[in-house]
């Protein structure tokens, strides 16, 4: 996709107002329950309104392996990808969470951090680390 990005402020806002929401797989209602998956959706609905599809199911396994990268692809056909290095703030960051895995884990940097839900910890926010860098596998901007 191309076309101009969303401003940063604007996103990191709309995911801010997740903080706090526990951790449901596969969900995404906010104050109730969402996944990594569920909170990129929230932010997209704030900004966009309706969703352009619906995910189809998936598992919680971080280390799946395999070739297809299907979060990537998806977020490819409705946001506008750039490189890892040019991912500012506001970026939606897929990552890999495990070495040959496909990226199936995802949050919104932040100014201070990262902005992303998991099980037993909800959506929080915590700072951006050396960890994180190295995880980050895809990026992307949500469009205006």
């Amino acid at each position: 996709m191309t076309g101009a990005s969303a401003s940063a402020s604007r996103v990191i806002a709309a995911a801010r107002i997740w903080l706090g929401t526990p951790y449901v797989h596969q969900a995404s209602v906010l104050g109730a329950g969402c996944d990594c998956l569920g909170l990129a959706r929230g932010v997209w609905r704030e900004l966009h309104g309706a969703e352009p599809e619906a995910p189809p199911p998936y598992t919680r396994d971080w280390g799946e392996a395999g070739g297809e990268e299907a979060l990537a692809e998806a977020a490819g056909r409705f946001l506008l990808e750039v490189p890892i290095g040019a991912a500012g703030h506001g970026a939606l960051i897929l990552f890999r969470m495990a070495r040959g895995a496909t990226a199936k884990h995802c949050g919104i940097r932040s100014a201070t951090g990262l902005i992303h839900a998991y099980e037993g910890a909800g959506v929080i926010e915590e700072p951006w680390s050396p960890i994180w860098a190295r995880k980050a596998a895809f990026a992307f901007h949500y469009p205006e």
